[in-house]
């Protein structure tokens, strides 16, 4: 398995079928529109490839807050289905934890859904603790993938 690194908008809109298969309601043109939001902000992408066909993508921002000064956060972590158990996901954190030292982050993150029980376990496995609450009001429900 290789992973290449996605900085560019077009490299990214590759990656559609596999959004796809995560969030099955986005459509293409919401994607590219949403790359564009973005990467107003620093976003890129990781993808594994086995085979020259991607198996695995996550996004990943770096930030700043006050109380942990600089870190990374993992964005839409996803193994295709038919690639699961088969080390992509411990491939893209060990890829994303080596990037996250490299620019001197004092921590890595990720949002995810309550109810993902599997991806909890895994996360634990990793090394990641629940630190809080990601407290969330939604404001179009329409638009909520």
């Amino acid at each position: 398995m290789e992973i290449r690194e996605f900085t560019k908008k077009e490299e990214m809109l590759s990656a559609y079928k596999l959004i796809n298969e995560m969030y099955p309601t986005i459509s293409l043109e919401d994607y590219s529109n949403e790359l564009d939001l973005m990467l107003l902000n620093n976003y890129k992408q990781i993808a594994v490839f086995e085979h020259e066909e991607m198996i695995g993508i996550s996004g990943f921002w770096v930030g700043t807050k006050l109380w942990c000064g600089k870190y990374l956060e993992l964005d839409n972590v996803f193994t295709s289905t038919k690639h699961r158990s088969k080390g992509v996901g411990d491939l893209i954190f060990t890829y994303l934890e080596k990037k996250a030292l490299e620019l001197n982050c004092t921590m890595l993150a990720l949002d995810s859904y309550t109810d993902n029980f599997k991806a909890h376990k895994f996360f634990f496995k990793k090394g990641y603790i629940p630190r809080g609450f990601h407290f969330i009001n939604i404001l179009d429900k329409t638009k909520i993938r």
